[in-house]
């Protein structure tokens, strides 16, 4: 199986190119962003050194299909897919803040609850949870957005002192993610699943915020399955997800976490393909669509490029 790993394209307009952890972000005259998902995958903030097969395909259509969701609750920066892969859309100046909501205390919330901690970015987290347990409503922890290595967790009190996202900018945003949330919570639940946590980012473009960049896909966003939660969570065993943590469970099991010395285990073709079997199996379940993989016959990145470009050139 064909895996997308890089891009190198030369499209009408184009200004420079971002090459990000899985996304190449084309600049196109300063006013459309060309961005392609790609087949990478990345966990502990180190990308892993093999791709998975129709991984950026999922990721793009899911996305897509999201942003079409919630376009009439909050505006977003899409304007078209043409291709798979590809979703093209406007130009925006993006916040250095990510917006992680949280409707349940599982990965890296548990790991710090379970080590003490009762206060995750400036929310108080209450006494006694459990492992996956839903919180009483759910919780906006941001991130700032690093260039380079870890994003740090901080406080909405802090993002306003330190001029990252003015007050007013920032109440927007807190009210479009928990719309958001809701929205996905509710489609999320029609299909069986239970979406646990997700981020959001968001930029200005003309004066207002728009959301930008994929949402609700398995790299921003945690699922659990509906069914066999309660038992699952009074048993204190763990939960049937679809999300990338598995990815990041795998990693941690062979003893790499991204720390000093520690080397990444060997990523073989079969377990590539056991992780694009879970990426196409949330897709079907989320999505409610047969996965329909992309021609991957002949040059990846060459059809990626002629789709953009006729698209580009006709628009």
């Amino acid at each position: 199986m064909k895996a997308l790993t890089r891009t190198d394209f030369n499209l009408p307009g184009q200004v420079n190119v971002y090459h990000g952890k899985v996304r190449d972000v084309y600049n196109i005259n300063d006013d459309l962003m060309v961005m392609v998902a790609t087949d990478r995958i990345s966990a502990f903030d180190v990308i892993l050194p093999k791709g998975i097969p129709f991984k950026g395909q999922v990721l793009n259509q899911i996305a897509a299909s999201f942003l079409d969701a919630t376009a009439d609750i909050v505006p977003n920066w899409k304007l078209a897919t043409p291709d798979p892969m590809v979703t093209v859309g406007l130009k925006a100046e993006g916040f250095r803040v990510e917006m992680i909501i949280r409707g349940y205390l599982t990965g890296s919330a548990w790991r710090e609850y379970k080590a003490g901690c009762r206060e995750l970015c400036g929310v108080k987290l209450p006494e006694g949870m459990k492992e996956n347990q839903k919180f009483p409503e759910p919780i906006i922890t941001p991130t700032t957005k690093a260039e380079e290595g870890h994003d740090e967790n901080i406080s909405a009190e802090e993002i306003i002192k330190q001029g990252l996202v003015s007050k007013e900018d920032w109440e927007t945003m807190v009210k479009y993610t928990r719309a958001l949330f809701q929205r996905g919570t509710e489609i999320a639940a029609a299909k069986g699943l239970i979406l646990v946590d997700t981020k959001y980012e968001f930029g200005k473009r003309d004066g207002k915020v728009i959301l930008i960049d994929e949402i609700h896909t398995p790299d921003s966003s945690r699922y659990f399955y509906a069914d066999g939660y309660e038992e699952k969570f009074e048993k204190g065993e763990p939960q049937k997800q679809l999300s990338k943590e598995f990815v990041r469970q795998w990693l941690i099991e062979h003893n790499f976490m991204n720390q000093p010395g520690q080397v990444m285990p060997e990523i073989t073709d079969e377990y590539a393909q056991s992780v694009a079997d879970r990426y196409i199996e949330l897709y079907e379940h989320i999505v409610g669509k047969k996965f329909v993989p992309a021609d991957s016959e002949g040059d990846l990145a060459a059809r990626i490029e002629r789709n953009v470009t006729k698209w580009l050139k006709e628009r």
